[in-house]
C-alpha cells in the first residue's frame, strides 16, 4: 500500500461498506455474505497491520473459491440473484486488491452499484432513508480521497451538505424525464421471486396458514361511499371440481360465451386498487366488478384478470356493485357445480335429509345448514386438527372445527349432495378503514373462503357459512395484530386504557398512510401514470415534458449556484472592514487597492501619489498587519486605535 492511502479514508471506505451491504443479510445466501464479510474483517484488520494482506497466490485461491461459493448457490446465469452474489463477491475480493487511489475510485463505484441493488428486493422509505445515508458516507470518502486534508467528520459534513443540495434537481429529473418502459424477459426473472398468498386450489385448513402473516396484499381508496365491513367481500379464484380432498378452477372455460349478461343495481362504489406484486395474474376486485381498464378481464366465474406484469405493483381503477343478479345457468355450469368425489355416504344423505335438503326450498336448506354449524358445537381455529381421507365427513361428524375453508368446503359439499348447484369463492374479506389516508388496507390475514349458490331468479348468491359460528369475522374484521402475537383468531381490541389504544391507532394509521403515499406516488410511478399526472398540469407532449425538463433544471441549478457562491463570500473581520472602509476613502483620487495588490505595495502606491496622506495610511496599515498577520485579531486595544486611525483619515474629495 502506497503512502497516498491514509488510513482515515479507508475506515470510512470499509465502514460504509459494511453498512451497505448489511440488509443484503435477508437476501443473499449465507455463505456469500459469511464469505464477504471475512474479506472484509480481514481488510479492516490489514489498515494498522499491512502485513496481513493476502499475497496474489492466496487472492487467486480466495477467487477460485468464491467461484466455487456462487456455482454452489447456484441461482441461474441471468436475474436479481444472481447478478446481486456476484457483484457482492467481487466487491469482497477487490478490497483485498486495494493498491492506489485508483483502487478506491473503482471500489466506491462497485459499492454504489451493490447499495442501489437493494431496491430490488425492498422499495419502501425506509430502506430509501438507509440507501441516502449510506450514500452520504460513500460520497463522504470520495471526496477524502480527492481532498486529502478533510477528515472523516469534515468529509460526512461536506457530503451531506452537496447532496441536499442535489435533492431539488433529483425531484425534477424524477418528475419530468421521459421513463422508459422495459421489455419484460422471462429469462431476466428469478424463479423464487413467488410471494406469499392464495393458491390455485384449496384444502381445508390451507387458508389458516396465512391467517397469521400481516404483509400487505393491496389497498383500495374510494371515491364517495365506502362499503360496510359485511360488503368487502374481494373476489378472488372460484374452485368447482374437487377430488374428495382438494378442490380446484372448472377445467371447462368455453362456456364463456354462453354465459348471461349480469344486471347491477344499488350503490355504484368506485375505487382506486394499488396491488402489490403477486405470484398470479389475480386482481381482488370487491364482488362484484362492473366496470375496469381494457387490460384487465374476467373469466368464466367473474374473476378479474391482468394481461400486464403481475409481479410488480398496479394501480387499477374499477366500479364494482354489492348488488347484481348473474342470470340463467348454463349446462357446463350446471354440471360442473354438482360434481361430487366422494359420492355422498348414506350418513352424509341422513344430514341432508334431516336439514330439509331433498325436499324443501333452497332458501330454507340453507338456513337449516346455518343453524346447524351454530347450534352443534363447531369451532371457528386457526389450528384445526388433521383429517381423516374423507376430510368433510371427519369434519362434520368428529372434528367439528375448522378455519373458513372447513366450513365453505363443508356447506357446499351438503348443497350439491342436494342436488343444488354450488362453487367455492376465495379471496379476502373485510380489511382495515385508515382514517388518515381514507383507504383500506387488506393483508393476507384476511385471506377467506366463501360460497356462491345458484338460485333461479337471482343467479350466483354469496354465502358465507363462517358467519355461522364466527359472525364477528365479518362484522368486526380480523384484529391482526392481536391475532399474529396470540397465534389465535382474534376480533376484538387489544385490552389496553383507550388513551394507548388510540395513540397506537394513529401512528399505525399515519404510517401506512405515508407508506401508501409512498408506493403509490413514487414507487408507483410508471410511464402511464407520469403521463397522467403530466397531463393534469397541461404537458401533453414529449416536447412539451423536455422543454420543462431542461428550464426547471437550470431554474434550479442558477438558484443553487447563487447559493453556494453567496455563501462561499468571505466574511469580513472587524480589522478588514475598518482598512476597507480606509481604502474607500481614499478612491476618489483614483487610488483603489487591486486584489493582487499587497498592503505595503498600496501603501507604497499612496504615499508616491498622494505624500500627504502618507503618514496617517502608514499607520493604519501598520495597525492592520498586525492584527491581521501577527495572530493579534482579538486585540482590542489595536482594534480600537485602527477604528480612530481610519477615523481621522479626513480627505478632502478631489475637485
Amino acid at each position: 500500500m502506497t503512502n497516498t492511502l491514509h488510513p482515515r479514508t479507508l475506515i470510512l471506505l470499509l465502514s460504509s461498506i459494511a453498512l451497505m451491504s448489511l440488509p443484503h443479510v435477508l437476501h443473499v445466501p449465507a455463505p456469500i455474505m459469511a464469505f464477504f464479510f471475512g474479506l472484509l474483517i480481514w481488510r479492516f484488520t490489514a489498515i494498522w497491520k499491512p502485513h496481513y494482506l493476502p499475497s496474489p497466490i492466496i487472492v487467486f485461491c480466495l477467487l477460485l473459491t468464491g467461484i466455487g461459493l456462487l456455482v454452489f448457490m447456484h441461482s441461474g446465469v441471468f436475474g436479481r440473484d444472481a447478478g446481486t452474489m456476484v457483484f457482492i463477491t467481487a466487491l469482497g475480493l477487490k478490497l483485498l486488491e486495494i493498491q492506489t487511489q485508483r483502487d478506491l475510485y473503482l471500489i466506491s463505484f462497485l459499492a454504489f452499484i451493490v447499495a442501489a441493488s437493494q431496491f430490488l428486493y425492498l422499495q419502501n422509505i425506509f430502506m430509501a432513508g438507509y440507501i441516502l445515508m449510506v450514500s452520504i458516507s460513500l460520497f463522504a470518502t470520495l471526496l477524502s480521497i480527492n481532498s486529502g486534508t478533510l477528515n472523516n467528520k469534515q468529509a460526512l459534513k461536506k457530503s451531506a451538505i452537496i447532496l441536499m443540495q442535489a435533492i431539488p434537481l433529483m425531484i425534477v429529473i424524477f418528475i419530468f424525464f421521459p421513463r422508459v418502459e422495459l421489455p419484460r424477459w422471462s429469462f431476466l426473472d428469478d424463479d423464487n421471486k413467488a410471494t406469499s398468498g392464495l393458491s390455485d386450489s384449496l384444502e381445508p385448513g390451507s387458508i389458516s396458514q396465512l391467517g397469521l402473516s400481516g404483509e400487505i396484499v393491496f389497498r383500495a381508496k374510494f371515491t364517495g361511499k365506502i362499503p360496510t365491513p359485511e360488503q368487502r367481500y374481494w373476489r378472488g379464484p372460484v374452485f368447482s371440481y374437487t377430488d374428495g380432498k382438494r378442490w380446484s378452477p372448472s377445467k371447462n372455460t368455453y362456456f364463456k360465451r354462453y354465459l348471461d349478461k349480469i344486471s347491477f343495481k344499488g350503490e355504484k362504489y368506485q375505487y382506486k386498487l394499488l396491488m402489490e406484486p403477486q405470484s398470479k395474474n389475480w386482481v381482488y376486485a370487491l364482488d362484484m366488478p362492473a366496470q375496469y381498464p381494457y387490460y384487465l378481464r374476467t373469466n368464466t366465474v367473474h374473476q378479474l384478470i391482468t394481461k400486464q406484469a403481475f409481479n410488480k405493483r398496479a394501480e387499477y381503477d374499477i366500479s364494482s356493485y354489492a348488488e347484481y343478479n348473474t342470470g340463467y345457468l348454463t349446462k357446463t355450469e350446471y354440471k360442473d357445480n354438482l360434481q361430487l368425489r366422494p359420492k355422498a355416504s348414506e350418513r352424509i344423505k341422513a344430514l341432508v335429509k334431516q336439514l330439509g335438503g331433498f325436499d324443501g326450498k333452497a332458501e330454507t336448506y340453507i338456513n337449516n345448514i346455518f343453524k346447524h354449524f351454530h347450534q352443534n358445537e363447531f369451532h371457528y381455529t386457526l389450528f384445526p386438527p388433521l383429517l381423516n381421507d374423507n376430510p368433510i365427513e371427519d369434519f362434520l361428524f368428529n372434528s367439528k372445527a375448522g378455519f373458513c375453508g372447513h366450513y365453505a368446503t363443508a356447506f357446499t359439499y351438503l348443497m350439491r349432495a342436494a342436488n343444488i348447484p354450488t362453487r367455492i369463492v376465495t379471496g379476502y374479506q373485510g380489511g382495515l378503514y385508515n382514517e388518515s389516508g381514507d383507504f383500506i388496507e387488506v393483508r393476507q390475514a384476511n385471506a377467506h373462503a366463501w360460497a356462491e349458490v345458484w338460485l333461479k331468479g337471482k343467479g350466483w348468491v354469496r354465502f358465507d357459512p363462517t358467519t355461522a359460528v364466527a359472525p364477528d369475522r365479518v362484522e368486526n374484521d380480523v384484529n391482526i395484530e392481536q391475532q399474529i402475537s396470540q397465534q389465535t383468531i382474534s376480533f376484538a381490541p387489544v385490552k389496553l386504557d383507550s388513551q394507548t389504544i388510540s395513540f397506537l391507532k394513529s401512528a399505525r394509521q399515519l404510517w401506512s398512510s405515508v407508506d401508501y403515499s409512498w408506493q403509490r406516488w413514487i414507487i408507483n410511478y410508471t410511464r402511464k401514470n407520469q403521463l397522467n399526472f403530466l397531463a393534469g398540469l397541461g404537458i401533453k407532449s414529449l416536447t412539451a415534458m423536455l422543454y420543462w425538463l431542461i428550464g426547471s433544471a437550470i431554474v434550479i441549478s442558477l438558484i443553487i449556484g447563487l447559493y453556494v457562491l453567496r455563501k462561499q463570500k468571505p466574511k469580513l473581520t472587524p480589522a478588514q472592514r475598518y482598512y476597507a472602509k480606509a481604502c474607500h476613502k481614499l478612491a476618489p483620487f483614483d487610488l483603489i487597492k487591486q486584489p493582487s495588490e499587497g498592503e505595503h505595495d498600496f501603501l507604497q502606491r499612496v504615499s508616491k501619489e498622494q505624500p500627504q496622506f502618507a503618514v496617517a495610511f502608514q499607520t493604519i496599515t501598520q495597525l492592520y498587519s498586525q492584527l491581521r498577520y501577527e495572530r493579534q485579531g482579538h486585540n482590542l486595544e489595536l482594534l480600537q486605535r485602527l477604528k480612530q486611525a481610519v477615523n481621522q483619515l479626513h480627505i478632502k474629495h478631489k475637485h
